[in-house]
């Protein structure tokens, strides 16, 4: 319907630019140092998760092995994003083209989604790990832990390359186009195409489902074996410690898929660019902020290990 229209010629490269947060520069600059500092916490806080499991061989278990494979991704998840978008909010607006445009959603996608199915292969470690304690070591083997974080990565990447090529295929009108959002999200990009979208819109809730709906589906069911494990725990202190294991990878779980549904699996009739890119901050930075926050504050293993790491380490300073 925009064919006829000169003002979107559509000959030559594609280019988009991302909406400013504000124009004014008191408020850049606040931003600019408020995403900076969140963004250095992410990497220390999971940096510290994944350098404690490594040098601790107490925690070389399945549960700290998943863990720190979850932090590595959510390092790697927000680098993807963040730096692009702080360079975008200090100065004028750069212009990132449709290759770099889809790059960034394919990683960003591709990681989103590893993140989501490493949540549902942990609480299968803890239905394991409650519901079938003598069988633990048995089942969960070394190879494994290992063959199912692949298969999170393999999975993710291809349904991430099928969605960002299909999309990728559309046409956009003009040579800047402006994406209502900080990156190159599926949903924003969507909705700058002049073309009739409806399979790529079918497609995305396909892959939404697949990487949010069955994942959690699969976690919700793990939870009720679990607790039913639990509740036949006579004693109080052991109840305590198994739901305190649990706790933690829950709070995550609640986290991450009730913000990412609210973008990808809401009609998209029911859905504000404005407020997805409120959503989207939440998962960009707070969830993998609080990811080791969270399993660090509750985890008397990661608790002993960082105190002893610091220990060590301030000892021998002053040595």
């Amino acid at each position: 319907m925009f064919a006829g229209s000169p003002a979107l010629n559509q000959s030559g490269p594609t280019e988009f630019v991302f909406r400013v947060f504000t124009a004014v520069p008191e408020f850049q600059i606040l931003l600019f140092l408020l995403f900076l500092l969140l963004y250095l916490m992410i990497l220390c806080g999971n940096t510290a998760i994944i350098w404690v499991v490594c040098t601790h061989s107490f925690l070389r278990t399945p549960m700290y092995f998943f863990l720190s494979n979850l932090s590595f991704v959510e390092i790697v998840y927000t680098t993807v994003v963040v730096p692009l978008m702080l360079s975008n909010i200090l100065g004028a607006q750069k212009p990132i083209p449709l290759v770099g445009c889809g790059a960034q959603m394919f990683f960003f996608v591709t990681l989103g989604s590893t993140d989501c199915f490493l949540l549902a292969v942990m609480a299968y470690d803890r239905y394991v790990a409650i519901c079938h304690p003598l069988h633990y070591t048995f089942v969960m083997t070394q190879k494994l832990c290992v063959q199912m974080v692949a298969s999170a990565l393999g999975l993710a990447l291809f349904l991430s390359l099928q969605l960002t090529s299909l999309i990728l295929t559309l046409p956009f009108c003009g040579h800047h186009r402006e994406i209502n959002h900080f990156l190159c999200d599926v949903p924003p990009v969507l909705r700058l195409a002049c073309a009739d979208i409806r399979v790529h819109q079918a497609v995305l809730y396909v892959v939404g489902i697949l990487v949010l709906t069955v994942p959690f589906l699969l976690i919700c069911v793990s939870y009720v074996f679990i607790t039913c494990a639990i509740l036949r725990i006579r004693s109080a202190e052991g109840r305590h410690l198994a739901f305190s294991t649990c706790s933690s990878h829950l709070t995550v779980v609640l986290l991450q898929y009730g913000c990412c549904s609210l973008v990808y699996l809401r009609p998209r009739s029911n859905t504000s660019e404005d407020e997805d890119r409120q959503i989207a901050l939440v998962y960009t930075f707070v969830t993998p902020l609080l990811n080791p926050l969270i399993y660090t504050l509750r985890n008397k293993d990661v608790k002993a290990a960082l105190r002893n790491a610091i220990i060590g380490k301030a000892a021998s300073d002053t040595c």
